[in-house]
C-alpha cells in the first residue's frame, strides 16, 4: 500500500471532527497559554541581561573615575585689546587686492564646475571700524553640492570674506540644476597703519 500526504491529512481532518469541541477549545487555549509563558521568560531574561551589562558598564566608570586624571592645562590669558585690534587689521585683505580676489572666486567656481557668468561689485567704506568693504554678488548655476563646495573653497581660499547670503532656486523637484546667489563681503585695509 503506497502512503501519500493526503492520507495523514485525511486523518487528522477525521480526527478533528470526531474529537469533543470543549476539549480542542481547551487545548488551543494550553498551547497559547504555553507560547505567551515562554515570550514572557525570554522577554524578562532579555532585560536581565540588559541590567547585568548596564551594571557592569557602571562598575567601569567608576572605577575609571577613581582613576586620578591630570588637572587640565589652564586657559591662555586674552591677548590684551592693543594687540586684538592689531590682529584684526593684520587679518584683513589688501584693498588694492579686490580685483585679485575676485578672479580667485572665478577660478574657484570653475574648479567646482559651476556656471558663473557675471558678478555684481559694491565697494564701501565703514567709518567706525576703519575698515573697506567689497561686496561681491555672484549668480551661480551648478549642482547644490558643487555651490556648497565653492562657498566654502571661497571662505577658505580668502580668510578676510564673510558669506552673508545664498539663496537657492531650482525650477523644478526633479532638476539636478540649481540656481543661487551668493552674496559675500570682503573686508579690507588701504595699506596704511590703522587706528
Amino acid at each position: 500500500m503506497k502512503t501519500t500526504f493526503a492520507s495523514p491529512m485525511l486523518r487528522l481532518r477525521l480526527t478533528l471532527l470526531r474529537a469533543n469541541p470543549i476539549v480542542l477549545a481547551a487545548a488551543i487555549a494550553l498551547a497559547v497559554m504555553a507560547g505567551g509563558l515562554a515570550w514572557t521568560l525570554n522577554a524578562v531574561w532579555a532585560m536581565e541581561r540588559a541590567q547585568e551589562a548596564y551594571a557592569a558598564q557602571a562598575k567601569q566608570k567608576a572605577q575609571a573615575a577613581r582613576v586620578p586624571q591630570p588637572a587640565p592645562a589652564p586657559a591662555p590669558a586674552p591677548a590684551p585689546a592693543p594687540d586684538n585690534l592689531a590682529a584684526f587689521y593684520g587679518a584683513l585683505g589688501e584693498r588694492h587686492g579686490a580685483e585679485q580676489q575676485v578672479k580667485t572666486l572665478f577660478a574657484l567656481a570653475a574648479k567646482s564646475g559651476l556656471v558663473l557668468r557675471q558678478g555684481e561689485y559694491k565697494p564701501g567704506y565703514d567709518r567706525n571700524a576703519h575698515v573697506y568693504t567689497y561686496q561681491v554678488n555672484l549668480p551661480v548655476k551648478g549642482s547644490y553640492a558643487s555651490i556648497w563646495q565653492f562657498a566654502m573653497a571661497a571662505l577658505r581660499a580668502i580668510p578676510f570674506a564673510s558669506l552673508d547670503e545664498i539663496t537657492f532656486h531650482r525650477d523644478a523637484i526633479g532638476d539636478a540644476t540649481v540656481e543661487a546667489r551668493l552674496r559675500l563681503t570682503l573686508y579690507l585695509r588701504d595699506g596704511k597703519p590703522q587706528p
